[in-house]
């Protein structure tokens, strides 16, 4: 009777609490918050579509009273030749070469852990889980010096020999920072997955050990399935972090055009002098492009991702 009344309880509260959030005022406080929060995006927007002469010179409001578009800005962005504001459309497919295998690395290796600390009974697995959780109060910069210390013992990754990041020139440097970044998103991923494959039915899990499923017909066959919006949150949190990394790419990528990603060359745009900074409204877009567009098609995912686990019974 306990369990029921609680529940109940639990119903009746999330009911009140959805009724405040659905009423005229919680609905005006959000229109006010979406506005404010979307202006100066869409300030940046206007600015990125004026001529530079304009940029430099005026607000952006002001172009309500002297309309005057242009999309010469993007065209020097994306395929001008100046050192420090073009060329941005062969960072992006660095970016991209970058992004991909720095979700695909941790997003497998996070599931097999988390499947192994949520359902494999073995001694020191609750120390572990302990310990993952205690990883991700670590700052990423502590992790940087030992990391490149690592690499500089000439261990084979993945078939390449790692030299310190200094030495290593071409596509090797990709493989520093996948390394890197799969390093740094683990803690968060097993967590994050073991929080929610603990949650399913152990009578789901013992009805196929009864029917002679292996750990790995399990994981493929019902773990995977059941898991998808967890994965999909992890996959979108790590690829949004890896897209808009600075610090990470900057010391294991470096700064050249063959192998730095978008973010590298927007801190360049600026110029020595910073006289160039007018490109940086339009190469703001342009690198956001591939992210907004990841994270619309795996909006509903995400949501549900972040919502699994939430509420129990």
């Amino acid at each position: 009777m306990s369990g029921r009344g609680g529940r109940a309880d639990a119903r009746a509260a999330a009911a009140r609490v959805r009724r405040r959030l659905s009423g005229r005022g919680a609905g005006v406080a959000a229109i006010v918050i979406a506005v404010l929060w979307t202006t100066p995006t869409f300030g940046l927007l206007l600015s990125s579509l004026r001529p530079e002469d304009q940029i430099k010179s005026t607000g952006w409001w002001t172009f309500f009273s002297d309309p005057e578009f242009t999309l010469e800005n993007y065209r020097q962005v994306l395929f001008g030749t100046s050192s420090s504001s073009g060329r941005m459309a062969g960072f992006l497919v660095n970016s991209v070469v970058i992004t991909i295998p720095s979700v695909l690395l941790p997003l497998a290796l996070a599931t097999f852990a988390a499947y192994a600390l949520a359902w494999l009974p073995f001694r020191g697995r609750d120390w572990i889980l302990v310990g993952v959780f205690a990883l991700q109060i670590v700052p990423l910069q502590m992790a940087l010096v030992p990391l490149l210390s690592f690499f500089s013992r000439g261990v084979e990754v993945f078939g390449v020999q790692m030299l310190p990041a200094w030495d290593l020139e071409g596509p090797a440097r990709f493989v520093q920072v996948w390394c890197a970044h799969t390093c740094f998103a683990l803690p968060l991923g097993v967590f994050l997955l073991h929080n929610f494959m603990s949650e399913i039915p152990g009578e789901l899990m013992e009805a196929a050990r009864v029917d002679g499923a292996a750990h790995g017909a399990i994981l493929r066959r019902i773990v995977l399935p059941l898991a998808g919006p967890a994965l999909a949150a992890f996959g979108v949190f790590q690829f949004l972090w890896v897209w808009n990394d600075l610090l990470v790419s900057l010391i294991f990528a470096g700064g050249t055009a063959e192998t730095a990603p978008v973010t590298v060359r927007l801190a360049q745009m600026a110029g020595t002098r910073g006289n160039e900074w007018q490109r940086l409204t339009s190469g703001a877009f342009v690198s956001a492009v591939i992210p907004l567009a990841v994270f619309l098609a795996a909006q509903r995912h995400f949501v549900r991702g972040l919502l699994a686990g939430g509420v129990k019974g």
